[in-house]
């Protein structure tokens, strides 16, 4: 059992707190037109803004080393009314490549929920993977009565009840702080330049996956028009059941793929 101390984040932790955050997520899903991630950006730029929570924004260390980190900023849902109702989110959540799988997500989103509670925030909703986030507690936002911006839901859209009940009574749509859609690669491309250069991360092409498969699965997955795994791994494995041919073997298969190449997938 890994021995994990949370603290609050200081200034003196923000460079390594955003070099951590590069590190974890240089293999990650990336939006059309990126080519390198641009999360540690927008931690950067998250502390900078009227909706962060600093009293949130929390490290973990493992023998005195950051390996994780956890930073929230105030969100809302606004009813057919127009009511504003105040919430929370988190994202990025890092952990170091080298120490993933070994609870120190977990670690830091359960000592914040309790931190978030204290300060009395009622809820949490977040855009995350949705075979992980529910381990913790959340459910699809929908069940709520909740939906996106833009008025739709998916099971990657997820909301947190930090004590019973706490979202009775709100129902709309959810809006995060605009600092999320403002970035931009050549901003990411400059702000990268502050940390040691680093081997541009070509994302695995779907074929890895697609030549394992028997024939109708694989008909089904390439028809859903996924261009790498890492597109295929922000994706529920509920998701990929209900395809037809997607059986338990295929699962599996998909399973053992993502997790040669690095990524987490699967209840």
């Amino acid at each position: 059992m890994l021995d994990i101390h949370i603290r609050k984040e200081t200034p003196d932790d923000y460079y390594a707190v955003e070099e951590l955050t590069r590190e974890a997520f240089w293999r990650g899903f990336w939006g059309e037109g990126q080519t390198i991630c641009d999360e540690h950006l927008l931690v950067h730029k998250l502390r900078n803004v009227e909706a962060f929570v600093p009293e949130l924004s929390l490290v973990a260390e493992i023998d005195n080393k950051i390996v994780g980190h956890i930073i929230y900023s105030k969100s809302k849902v606004v009813d057919d009314n127009g009511a504003e109702h105040e919430l929370l989110t988190f994202g990025p959540l890092s952990t170091h490549p080298e120490f993933k799988w070994q609870g120190v997500g977990r670690a830091l989103m359960k000592h914040s929920f309790e931190e978030a509670r204290n300060l009395g925030f009622r809820a949490i909703i977040i855009f995350g993977y949705p075979d992980y986030y529910p381990k913790v507690g959340f459910r699809p936002a929908g069940e709520f009565g909740i939906s996106t911006a833009w008025g739709s839901n998916f099971d990657a859209f997820m909301a947190l009840e930090l004590y019973p009940r706490a979202l009775d009574g709100i129902k709309g749509k959810y809006y995060l702080d605009p600092v999320y859609e403002q970035l931009t690669q050549e901003d990411t491309l400059e702000f990268d330049k502050k940390f040691p250069p680093k081997e541009a991360f070509v994302h695995i092409p779907i074929e890895a996956l697609l030549n394992r498969l028997e024939p109708d699965a694989r008909k089904e997955i390439e028809d859903l028009n996924f261009k790498t795994l890492a597109i295929l791994a922000s994706k529920s494995e509920n998701s990929l059941r209900a395809l037809p041919s997607v059986c338990d073997e295929s699962i599996e298969i998909i399973k053992a793929v993502l997790r040669e190449h690095g990524y987490a997938w699967g209840k």
